[in-house]
């Protein structure tokens, strides 16, 4: 059977209980007794504080002692570090309070919603104020807000009157801010400090700390790369790589409670029983023993011994043993890839490999990278693999290259970008380079150089030799921005131009008027006669007008000048391509195809050389009537 009416819950916040006045050490506990006897809430009742008492002791060697009252006046004087950090003594405060159902009517603080909150150790204790609270002001508001605070710490279990020196600080300013503004609204959470004790120094255990391994670790953000496995460490000079922190015990400290706080005895289960060797620098300091690198490389553990290495020999490097390496291009480490079997990859499918030098006797596999300042590659390369050298040599390859000096036996359909590039055969691809020197050149070959493209002997056909004084990114983004800075300039120039025309015209209309304006000015002053406003104005126009002339065919001047150097600049561009050579010291096979690629004007002059011809050398010139074309040579 149901029943209409108020629940028992709301029964216990609606009854009200008679003011009961109690003695009592631990507040909270009272109320939370005095509600469930009169059947009622805990958080229906509120308190005054009618009384307080505050009680000290110190043990003797029995560890026995009685109980002494200290006034109020002394209360302050037991923030004495020395005597509270004395584990034998012991502070307690018991209070006289009465107790009472809440009436929200009467209370001048029901609109601030606050909770007191502490730090681990509690040795400092906060007022939480929750956002959307209101303080109103008036009479007596900073003595009530002070008890309200009070209270709140009391019911915590927290002493008052101690460690709460910056109490009356606090108050006092929230009041004046109160005062200004009248009603004081929190759009936020925010937290005051309203008491603070000796915060104790942990204690450290001992720890042995792996530094290299530091590196590696990923943060909750990244997302896990499966392919590196971390098959080798990469350590810098001067890098710490291991670190045995010392055990260290902590001082005590005593909590807004006033209960002592004991610092324990450090554990120590972590000494260092490892070796190192003449790699790895040992540097015992105060907190700690360090282990720091004595020169780049990978690092090893081996037989209880840490070291340093800067070689390593694998079989392969793939996804199921070795997983990715990148050891970082500075690292000083070398490596050796030993499987040369044709139908295996030495760098398997997806790897990323970097380090300083490496010797790769076998495939590089698909999809593959390798970056290095020096790289060997004894096998081939897969279309989809890609190679970054300072110096780099392989065999045979199909895939993408980039160094500065690289040298390929056999091209095969492959893309190559350096600065020195030869290749012994090309059969297809893409050769891109400051200077590109083919052996033997066979058939679909783009070769572009800005200065030198060379062919030992040609065989096939359908070959493109390109020069082309923008080849590289950077002078093609450089050229474009110079291109845009000059076009700027040169409307800058035309219009400044045109305004000092226009300001040269106003000062020769007006001079004969300002000649006479200023004998005019001249005889007032000199006879002390006052002059007119109108003819001071005048004058000071003029001048403003000769003034603004001045700067402006300064301002002319200059951009003329960095115009001219800038044009200057672009006839460099086409100069590189005046000295640039393509030569074939072999006779010409049919359909290959010459291209100068002109910066000013911006045009394309193709050349086909004939079937059967035998000259050698080509480069582009100017004729009389100022049109390019390309010309053969008898020398360079």
């Amino acid at each position: 059977m149901a029943f209409f009416g108020s629940s028992s819950s709301e029964k216990s916040k609606l009854k009200k209980i008679r003011t009961t006045v109690v003695k009592t050490s631990n507040v909270a506990k009272e109320i939370v007794s005095l509600a469930e006897s009169n059947g009622v809430d805990a958080n229906s009742l509120d308190f005054n504080i009618l009384d307080m008492q505050t009680f000290t002791k110190k043990d003797d060697a029995k560890g026995e002692a009685d109980w002494q009252e200290i006034s109020n006046d002394e209360l302050y004087e037991l923030d004495d570090a020395s005597e509270l950090m004395n584990e034998k003594f012991h502070i307690k405060q018991v209070y006289e309070i009465e107790v009472f159902s809440k009436n929200e009517d009467d209370n001048n603080f029901k609109d601030f919603k606050t909770a007191i909150g502490a730090n681990a150790t509690k040795s400092k204790v906060y007022l939480s104020i929750r956002a959307g609270s209101k303080l109103k002001y008036f009479k007596g508001f900073e003595q009530e807000l002070i008890t309200h605070i009070n209270n709140k710490k009391v019911r915590a279990g927290i002493l008052i009157n101690i460690f709460d020196e910056m109490i009356k600080g606090t108050v006092s300013k929230l009041s004046s801010k109160v005062k200004v503004e009248e009603t004081l609204e929190y759009f936020k959470n925010d937290t005051v400090l309203v008491a603070e004790s000796i915060e104790p120094i942990p204690t450290i255990d001992d720890e042995i700390v792996i530094r290299y391994e530091e590196e590696n670790e990923l943060s909750e953000h990244d997302k896990a790369d499966y392919k590196k496995r971390g098959f080798i460490k990469n350590v810098f000079k001067d890098d710490v790589l291991i670190e045995y922190i010392k055990p260290k015990k902590g001082t005590p400290g005593r909590n807004c409670r006033g209960e002592f706080i004991e610092a324990p005895e450090p554990t120590v289960n972590n000494e260092p029983d490892f070796n190192i060797d003449d790699t790895i620098e040992k540097k015992d300091e105060k907190e700690s023993i360090k282990y720091i690198a004595k020169e780049n490389g990978y690092i090893t553990f081996e037989d209880n011994t840490y070291s340093i290495k800067t070689d390593v020999d694998v079989e392969s490097i793939n996804f199921k043993t070795t997983g990715s390496i990148q050891a970082g291009i500075d690292s000083d480490v070398s490596m050796n890839v030993k499987e040369t079997d044709v139908e295996k990859d030495a760098v398997g499918a997806g790897m990323e490999v970097e380090v300083t030098e490496i010797d790769i006797d076998g495939n590089v596999g698909p999809n593959s990278t390798v970056n290095a300042k020096k790289a060997t590659i004894g096998g081939q390369t897969h279309k989809t693999s890609t190679v970054r050298a300072d110096e780099l040599d392989i065999n045979v390859h199909k895939g993408n290259a980039y160094g500065k000096n690289i040298h390929i036996s056999r091209l095969e359909h492959g893309t190559v970008d350096g600065d020195i590039v030869e290749v012994a055969q090309a059969v297809g691809g893409d050769i891109r380079g400051k200077e590109v020197h083919i052996e033997i050149c066979g058939s679909y070959v783009k070769a572009t150089s800005h200065k030198l493209i060379e062919i030992k002997k040609l065989q096939g056909k359908e070959n493109v030799f390109t020069i082309d004084a923008l080849l590289k990114k950077d002078t093609k983004q450089g050229k474009d921005k110079h291109d845009q800075e000059i076009k700027e300039l040169e409307i800058s120039v035309r219009d400044i131009s045109k305004e000092i025309e226009k300001y040269k015209e106003t000062i020769e209309k007006n001079a004969a008027s300002f000649k006479e304006l200023k004998k005019r000015l001249i005889h007032y002053k000199k006879n002390g006669i006052k002059m007119p406003n109108s003819f001071v104005e005048k004058y000071k126009q003029f001048v403003k007008i000769e003034k603004h002339l001045e700067s402006i065919e300064s301002e002319f001047k200059i951009k003329q000048d960095k115009l001219r150097l800038l044009t200057t600049q672009t006839a460099s561009f086409q100069d590189s391509i005046m000295d640039a050579r393509i030569v074939n010291h072999d006779r010409w096979t049919d359909y290959n195809k010459l291209v100068f690629k002109l910066v000013d004007p911006p045009i394309e002059i193709v050349y086909e050389p004939k079937e059967g011809s035998e000259d050698k050398i080509f480069g582009i010139v100017q004729d009389d009537d100022g049109e390019y074309k390309i010309q053969s040579f008898k020398e360079m």
